[in-house]
Parts: structure tokens; C-alpha cells; sequence
């Protein structure tokens, strides 16, 4: 039974995997978190605080979708933004943003 429901971060969950008991399942999914996950649990939720009190139209699946993609220009934030309506100076604050945290 689900009991709570909340987007994470890449970061967040392979923090939230060390709290779990070692199995092959677990193994393989912090495998693959390591794999893609290019920022620290740390920084990952200092970058969601800022996001979520610089841009407060933007829903958390979105911005936790920055934290796990870090964009590094214009396109990128629009590919990750895609559903979001958002101005060229507001990807502009984005990647400023984002580029202390890469």
C-alpha cells in the first residue's frame, strides 16, 4: 500500500536507498542511479529549494526533472520544460541557477 507520494530527485533516492536493507533488486537500482544521478543529495536539495522559491509556476515534477537533467543551455531547459510555458528570460535565470550547482 502506497502511503505517500513524492517526486524525487535522482539524488534524493539513492540518499533515501541507504537507509534500505542491501538486496539484488536495490543493487541494480543504485546502479543505475550512480549512473545518471550527476549531482549530490546535498546540492540536489539546495537547487530545489531555489527553483521552488525562484519560480513558483513551475510544479515540482519539473523542477526535479532540472535537477536530474543539470541543462546546460536553452534547448535543454525547453526539451525538459516542454509542458511548461515559460520565457526566454526565465531559462535564462534557469541555467544561471542551475550552472553553480554543475
Amino acid at each position: 500500500m502506497i502511503a505517500k507520494s513524492e517526486p524525487l530527485s535522482l539524488a534524493e533516492v539513492k540518499e533515501s536507498l541507504k537507509k534500505l536493507p542491501e538486496s539484488d533488486k536495490e543493487k541494480r537500482v543504485e546502479s543505475y542511479i550512480k549512473k545518471f544521478s550527476k549531482i549530490n543529495n546535498s546540492n540536489a536539495l539546495k537547487l530545489k529549494k531555489e527553483l521552488q522559491e525562484s519560480f513558483s509556476k513551475l510544479g515540482i515534477e519539473q523542477i526535479i526533472k532540472i535537477i536530474d537533467f543539470l541543462p546546460k543551455d536553452a534547448d535543454d531547459v525547453r526539451k525538459v520544460l516542454a509542458s511548461a510555458s515559460i520565457e526566454e528570460n526565465e531559462i535564462a535565470k534557469i541555467l544561471e541557477i542551475v550552472k553553480g550547482y554543475i
